[in-house]
């Protein structure tokens, strides 16, 4: 971002940090109150967000905006001493509207990958997570990728498991997602299905005893972070210092703890 007049600088600081004040903004962040960082609207962190992606972002039962993403970032805003608004956006819309300035920072379990590095900056990642073989509790036949040889696995068509599967020698069974693919699992009907470690959690967490155990997980991990346009720099950098500041104080851990019972945030 283009350096501000000293005195205009000094102006939209002062304006900012009165807004935080008068909405009760929390004032025990370590970054400055009311920092300049170009936002979208000044004292307010504007973050992009589905609103249907459990656990990451969705409505309770109340109707409230929540999710381990949504926490994550008010945990953020609240470091730096600005409030935070939630845009709700549909996935295929999200990069569009960032682009746009409509908000100044996509939190929604965002994939770090080379194609997007070159278009945006990238927190330090918030989300660690690898793939996984999910199979019954009770089977012994499958303790690494290379023994799904032969058998049959549950995968979605278009999902990048569906690839690690079938390279692993993998006989798959079509599904629509993971509901469909651990109801077979379940059921006896297939072996194993592959899928993202933060899913295989989630499930546990919410619909435990499952009779279902990881039996092998991939050795590269994925990372997800917030997004930013290349604009953002003294965003970004500030995110950073916050994600830090709550990873070691536990709250990254413990919020991770809540949604998943366990810590997936390293």
């Amino acid at each position: 971002m283009p350096r501000r007049l000293p005195v205009l600088a000094a102006a939209l600081g002062a304006l900012a940090l009165a807004l935080t004040a008068c909405s009760g903004g929390s004032t025990s962040g370590s970054s400055a109150q009311g920092a300049d960082y170009g936002l979208v609207d000044g004292g307010t962190l504007t973050v992009a967000t589905e609103g249907t992606y459990r656990p990451f972002s969705f409505h309770d039962a109340s109707g409230e905006l929540t999710g381990f993403d949504v926490e994550i970032a008010k945990a953020v805003a609240d470091k730096l001493g600005l409030q935070v608004r939630f845009q709700e956006t549909q996935w295929d819309a999200i990069f569009a509207g960032l682009d746009a300035q409509r908000f100044d920072v996509i939190a929604n379990q965002v994939s770090i990958t080379p194609e997007r590095q070159a278009k945006y900056f990238f927190s330090t990642p918030y989300t660690v997570s690898r793939g996984v073989v999910v199979v019954k509790d009770d089977d012994t036949s499958i303790s690494s990728f290379a023994d799904l040889a032969g058998k049959t696995t549950a995968q979605s068509l278009t999902s990048n498991w569906y690839k690690l599967a079938t390279d692993s020698g993998a006989k798959v069974e079509a599904v629509e997602g993971w509901a469909q693919a651990v109801a077979l699992l379940r059921q006896g009907r297939v072996d194993a299905t592959v899928n993202d470690q933060l899913t295989y959690l989630d499930y546990e967490k919410t619909n435990s005893p499952t009779g279902l155990k990881v039996a092998a997980q991939t050795e590269d991990s994925s990372s997800s972070a917030f997004a930013f346009t290349k604009d953002k720099q003294a965003l970004a950098d500030a995110v950073d210092k916050a994600l830090g500041e709550l990873r070691d104080d536990g709250t990254l851990a413990s919020i991770s703890e809540k949604y998943f019972g366990s810590d997936v945030t390293k």
